[in-house]
């Protein structure tokens, strides 16, 4: 029979209760229904205070009872550390049709030492969960404890560096720590859960492409202790693992489950190049457990992770030095449809793009292999800004919100059309024909496509593929075929709207099944209409928004039928209230829609100045947006449309920031007579990391003395330099890491690790030995002191799980020529963590250490200078000044920092923005030059401080030079932000 939506919310009730769907068994924990019938989605998340099932099938997930395709994207809180931004970005997915957010939860952002955990202010878990849940979205958590993520350590915390035991394996040891981090983050978790009402936790991930012993008891054993500690902390949903590729690992039955069957499901992530072919993982490939989703064909394709972009290393060799705009310009939205059309016709269900909104690795979040920026060409720029990129993302997601087809599609009949790769599938219990055409090559595609009863005149731009579906109903109507995607089926009022969508200027024809003839009356734009055989035929060119209105033809209710081209498409948000269905035409953004009796209020943005347009439940006669009440009128299109437009986002003035400069010079350390006395001692003589201890020489590795982030300071003591020809100074770092030495305070010369190219791009640990002269004036008997900085960047992550996250960091060994003192040493690194801020904040220069780049530390002190600059000394020079802002309330801008300086001139910036450090900019290096100042952070209506720590090597002048405010983006709207 045909379900009605009420009759299968009624069955989706009994099903909750532990009914299946199809009488085959009771359900008596979360997990019901083992299969189910095509019907209406599940209605949007919330915390409702219910019980909810979650299953699966091998084509889907079942939520109670009902099929749902999961429309992912990936943010990180940790690089957004603004929380009233977190709404921004949710709201923006939701309101583009993502139905569900992944989250990575970092092990090292929440825990500056052993036992030690925070997850307050910019750390608040639960305040996340609940954000998402009042957004409409459920939740992927992924909290590891290993999570890769281009993140410091792969997310594991600096001080698990120097502990013994080997990671990422069943060792007592490290478990002990991975169990205390997991029973923080699962009580968090577990009252945020789907399947309880409390929230909208719909998957849980454990640990992350895990490709390490994967046919050893060190591994099977290690995944199992996960599995259990996670049961055990209270976690119901379904639990997962992302395979790193298509190995085939940590399917279902692969390890012990402690007897729980068919709540494992198997995932996979993918990166494919746009240079290649749309990988086929799935029903068109090669099968087997290589093959994708085939290797666990009893669960639903699952990708966690799939490339909605890709990270860019220091120096951007990747993208010829363009940065994240080249990224987003490779992996345009043309690449969404290729790509993840075709995981869709592959029966991939759970789909996750990573990233949807990158944001930043602000302090010394970033793994060696990233800059600061983490924008990775998504479709939310770092700036929180819309791009193109969405385009894609709002149609298919929208589509699979409200056409229930597409989550049960099986392999048809093979269908060819000349120049185009055609996959063909069908639903077997409404027989809807799915079609997804790929375009390979560099010219357009005019062909035909065989569908039932037609031949289907279709173009595919080069480089593109588009989703047609014949036999498909939307609403009461059945289109029999379209050339057009269809996006929406909604009931609005006394009538039913769909909308089809493409390419501007294309030529669309579009058959609706119609028992006799309908009255038709085209209300915008142009088309041509005709009805034979039972088919109203429609033939329209897409520009803007087309709307015909489709009334009887054996169907009592009216179809408002809309053909919308690609920009016109991202103007309609279709919402579910519990009044009924809402759409909204004409604003950037529609962040909430309420259904209040006679009234319909709206929030959301605008850039320019736009239309709104709304259809709602009956008796709707007032509009509001943003707390104004609207002047509207009706229309034939049985909507309400604004009497005059909305206002479009006023002028946002910046300020310039060459005046009001003070500069302090630094590095006090490098004089012979400063104070080390409270400086550690570098007394041990073993060390738990993998980098060996060099005979004969004490431990100098930061992390084995407490100093996880940042710079680090040696001072070395000793009583002759008598015949001492060099020094020869052995360091290990991340990725562009440096050292600069002093002896007896004259310097003796900086070394730094060589740009990465393409062949070393993912080289994490970086170690080299720099060799200095030593003056002859200090080749004297008496008391010496060795001052060495060293910029020791990051962790390497731990993808191979070899512990590499342990190599060392700093100074590992120091010999000289010509003489064999023995050297006495101390060192500083980073200060107690900020507790507000967190320990990826600060490391161990001097300024830093004595609050410099604080907003209410006094710089009377200090010198007044303009820029440009063009100061020649090795060594850290302090510049800071304040700015005011006074952004319009009701405007959301969001502000850049810019540095641009001549790329010859060798320094480098840590940038503090009122305390908080935003990153770092290698002025030789790049690519990275505008750095996002998040709101909440910047103070948008009040005084700003900005300082800037620069370090430099004195072999050039060295800035900064221009430093300017650049607008990255403005809308009228917003969220309230609370300062942090």
């Amino acid at each position: 029979m045909e379900l009605s939506r009420r009759t299968f919310s009624a069955l989706a009730g009994t099903t909750a209760l532990g009914l299946a769907l199809g009488g085959s068994g009771a359900a008596t924990c979360a997990y019901a229904a083992p299969t189910a019938p095509t019907g209406p989605p599940p209605g949007p998340p919330g915390a409702d205070g219910r019980r909810h099932t979650v299953g699966f099938d091998r084509h889907s997930l079942l939520v109670d009872g009902r099929r749902l395709v999961v429309w992912s994207g990936e943010m990180h809180p940790f690089r957004l550390p603004s929380p009233s931004l977190w709404r921004d970005v949710l709201q923006k997915m939701h309101a583009h049709g993502y139905n569900a957010v992944s989250i990575y939860v970092s092990w090292n952002y929440h825990s500056p030492a052993p036992g030690q955990y925070d997850f307050t202010g910019i750390r608040d878990l639960d305040l996340f969960l609940r954000t998402a849940s009042e957004t409409g979205l459920y939740v992927i958590l992924r909290p590891g404890p290993y999570i890769n993520a281009e993140i410091d350590g792969g997310g594991f915390p600096g001080w698990l560096t120097a502990t013994e035991g080997t990671a990422r394996t069943a060792d007592p040891t490290y478990l002990s720590y991975v169990d205390q981090w997991l029973t923080r983050v699962n009580a968090i978790a577990a009252r945020h859960q789907y399947t309880d009402g409390k929230g909208t936790i719909l998957l849980y991930q454990i640990e992350n492409e895990y490709d390490a012993h994967v046919g050893e008891p060190a591994g099977r054993d290690y995944m199992a202790h996960l599995y259990k500690k996670v049961r055990a902390d209270g976690i119901d949903v379904p639990l997962f693992h992302n395979d790193k590729g298509r190995n085939g690992y940590w399917t279902p039955g692969s390890f012990d489950t402690g007897g729980e069957q068919r709540r494992w499901l198997y995932g996979f992530d993918g990166y494919p190049s746009p240079t290649q072919l749309p990988p086929d993982w799935g029903h068109f490939g090669i099968g087997g457990v290589k093959g994708g989703a085939t290797a666990s064909p009893r669960t639903p394709g699952f990708v966690p992770e799939f490339g909605g972009g890709w990270f860019d290393p220091w120096g951007g060799a990747w993208f010829d030095g363009k940065g994240y705009e080249e990224s987003r310009r490779i992996r345009d939205a043309a690449y969404e449809r290729r790509f993840y059309l075709t995981n869709l016709a592959n029966g991939i269900t759970l789909h996750s793009v990573y990233m949807t909104f990158g944001g930043t690795s602000w302090g010394w979040l970033p793994a060696p292999v990233v800059y600061t920026s983490y924008d990775y060409g998504a479709a939310i720029d770092e700036g929180r800004r819309p791009t193109t990129k969405l385009i894609p993302m709002h149609q298919l997601g929208h589509l699979l919100r409200h056409v229930p087809d597409f989550a049960k599609l099986d392999r048809a009949a093979d269908v060819t059309a000349d120049g185009l790769k055609v996959y063909h599938l069908t639903n077997p219990d409404t027989g809807t024909h799915v079609y997804v055409l790929r375009n390979d090559g560099a010219v357009p595609v005019d062909a035909t496509l065989p569908v039932p009863g037609a031949e289907l005149p279709v173009t595919v731009p080069a480089q593109d593929a588009r989703l047609l579906a014949a036999g498909i109903r939307l609403g009461r109507r059945t289109v029999r075929y379209s050339n057009a995607q269809p996006m929406l089926a909604l009931g609005a009022g006394r009538q039913e709207i769909a909308v089809l969508t493409g390419r501007a200027g294309e030529s669309t024809v579009t058959a609706l099944v119609c028992a006799s003839r309908p009255t038709v009356t085209v209300l915008d734009g142009r088309a041509e209409v005709s009805y034979a055989a039972g088919l109203l035929r429609i033939e329209a060119q897409l520009d803007g928004l087309t709307r015909l209105l489709v009334s009887g033809g054996g169907s009592a209710t009216p179809l408002l039928l809309l053909l919308a081209d690609d920009e016109t498409s991202l103007r309609l948000f279709p919402r579910d209230t519990p009044a009924g269905p809402v759409l909204v035409y004409g604003p950037a953004l529609l962040r909430t829609a309420a259904v209040d009796g006679a009234a319909v209020r709206l929030t959301g943005d605008t850039v320019g100045a736009a239309e709104l347009e709304v259809w709602g439940p009956r008796g709707i006669q007032e509009v509001s947006w943003n707390g104004v009440e609207l002047q509207t009128h009706p229309t034939s299109s049985g909507s309400l449309r604004g009497t005059r437009p909305l206002a479009g986002v006023g002028t946002v003035a910046l300020p310039a920031l060459r005046t009001g400069w003070r500069r302090r010079n630094e590095n006090p350390e490098s004089a012979p007579h400063f104070d080390d006395s409270s400086w550690t001692p570098a007394d041990k003589t073993s060390s738990h990391s993998t980098t060996p201890v060099p005979a004969g020489q004490p431990v100098l590795f930061a992390d084995d003395y407490g100093f996880h982030y940042g710079d680090v300071w040696y001072r070395g003591h000793f009583a002759d330099a008598s015949g001492a020809e060099s020094v020869s100074l052995a360091c290990s770092t991340g990725t562009q890491g440096l050292l600069m030495a002093w002896l007896d305070g004259k310097p003796l010369g900086t070394h730094r690790m060589p740009v990465p190219d393409n062949s070393s791009v993912r080289q994490g640990s970086w170690a080299a030995t720099a060799v200095f002269a030593v003056p002859d004036a200090l080749r004297t008997a008496g008391p010496h002191v060795l001052s060495v900085l060293v910029r020791r960047m990051q962790h390497d992550q731990d993808g191979k799980a070899r512990d590499t996250h342990k190599v060392a960091r700093g100074l590992t060994a120091v010999t000289f020529t010509g003489a064999g003192p023995k050297v006495s040493w101390r060192l500083q690194g980073e200060a107690a963590p900020d507790p507000v801020r967190g320990p990826q904040n600060n490391g161990g220069l001097y300024g830093e250490r004595q609050g410099w780049h604080l907003p209410g530390q006094g710089d009377d002190g200090w010198e007044a200078v303009e820029l440009p600059r063009a100061d020649r000394r090795q060594g850290v020079t302090w510049y800071r000044t304040t700015f005011g802002l006074a952004v319009e309330a009701g405007t959301d801008a969001s502000i850049g920092l810019v540095l641009d300086d001549d790329p010859d001139r060798a320094y480098r910036v840590q940038i503090f923005l009122n305390g908080w450090n935003m990153g770092q900019y290698i002025n030789d290096v790049g690519p990275q030059h505008t750095f996002a100042l998040p709101n909440g952070i910047l103070r948008t209506r009040g005084s700003n401080t900005l300082t800037l720590a620069v370090l430099s090597d004195g072999t050039t002048p060295s800035g900064p030079s221009d430093v300017r405010l650049t607008l990255l983006g403005a809308a009228a709207g917003g969220v309230p932000v609370t300062l942090v």
